[in-house]
């Protein structure tokens, strides 16, 4: 008799029960669909421009021991993001292809000469794209709030010691949805697979369920596999709808076509991947069903508000960043804005996939350590 009995019908048969459930629970896709879209329609509607600090590069033979140069790198508006390579010499290349893609705001130039009455003057030349949408407005009103100010510091009545010359040059347009719907992305799979996973296994370990699959014939990883198979195949589902809406209906940009669609669901994958095994530790180490919403809750709600969901961690104080960055929610989002927007590949985004990697390593080793089966 024992030899008749299939592992693979079995895991079939597990998969597909697992999934009936999933879909008979009606909260699961609100909260996984209709709550994202909802929240990419809201964001998405602000407009071009990712709010945040504007990112600038200074080109060489700017004048760096200016006054106007200081004010400028002290400014909590504008970030200085630096070119210089290992030589000592600027990467202008690598600066006008990150101008270009939206990643820097504008490239800057300043001079200062003295009039003959000995009064300085200041030139701030400034190159940006239309790829930097919103951004460019902001930082024309950072460049004329600073001159203006230094302006009323300086001794004298006539306030024309300042010059702004801007140039715009048209590329291919960034808009909002390009940063809000891979948040969107995250927030969703974040959610609904750390509640679907954690309570699914709390339940079925509550219910005993767990413990009759563990003294039947199934194997073990099968029973793991057919229950995660299906929760990996809802999210999937639920991504491709949020992608696919924002991409007809909201111009989502997807660079290099169903390459980068495919791409996207490749990073999805990975990070379902890490959520799952965080799902199963919480359904273990949890006493009670009420502990498991706070579990998720201190695990998920700083990665919302520090991991570029809803606006760049640029506006977060320096020394905060690098916690920001190591979040797995962080490396997914940048990880899908540099593969959709960006037309990166996913060895281009080596960094990120490596973190994420770290983060695989660590939850998988807990799980193991931590699951119990009754």
């Amino acid at each position: 008799m024992a030899d008749r009995f299939s592992q693979r019908r079995a895991l079939w048969a597990i998969t597909k029960a697992s999934f009936r459930a999933i879909f008979r629970n009606i909260s699961s896709l609100i909260f996984s669909i209709i709550f994202p879209i909802v929240f990419i329609l809201i964001f998405g509607s602000f407009g071009q421009g990712v709010p945040g600090r504007n990112k600038i590069a200074f080109l060489p033979g700017t004048d760096t021991t200016s006054q106007l140069y200081d004010s400028i790198i002290s400014n909590p508006l504008i970030k200085v993001i630096s070119y210089r390579t290992a030589k000592g010499t600027i990467d202008t290349a690598r600066m006008k292809e990150d101008l270009e893609k939206g990643s820097l705001d504008a490239k800057v130039e300043l001079k200062q000469f003295m009039d003959s009455s000995g009064q300085p003057h200041f030139i701030i030349h400034y190159t940006s794209t239309t790829a930097s949408g919103n951004a460019i407005a902001a930082l024309k009103q950072t460049f004329d709030n600073l001159s203006f100010k230094m302006e009323r510091q300086m001794a004298g009545t006539r306030f024309n010691h300042f010059q702004i010359i801007p140039r715009i040059y048209e590329v291919r347009p960034y808009h909002t949805i390009d940063f809000i719907l891979p948040g969107q992305l995250g927030f969703s799979v974040l959610f609904s697979t750390l509640f679907g996973i954690a309570f699914t296994f709390f339940n079925l370990r509550e219910t005993l369920v767990l413990k009759r699959f563990y003294a039947s014939p199934v194997n073990r990883i099968n029973i793991l596999l057919g229950i995660g198979a299906s929760r990996l195949f809802f999210q999937l589902v639920n991504v491709i709808i949020l992608i696919g809406f924002g991409y007809f209906f909201l111009n989502f940009t997807l660079l290099n076509g169903f390459v980068t669609f495919l791409e996207l669901i490749i990073m999805s994958v990975y990070i379902l991947f890490i959520l799952m095994g965080v799902g199963l530790i919480f359904s273990s180490v949890a006493k009670t069903d009420t502990s498991i919403p706070l579990l998720i809750n201190l695990f998920s709600f700083p990665q919302i508000l520090l991991s570029g969901t809803f606006f760049s961690i640029d506006v977060f104080p320096k020394w905060m960043q690098p916690f920001c960055e190591a979040l797995p929610l962080t490396q997914f989002n940048n990880a899908i804005r540099k593969i959709s927007f960006e037309g990166a590949h996913l060895t281009d985004c080596w960094k990120e996939v490596g973190i994420l990697g770290i983060w695989a390593l660590i939850t998988y080793i807990i799980a193991v350590r931590v699951f119990r089966w009754e």
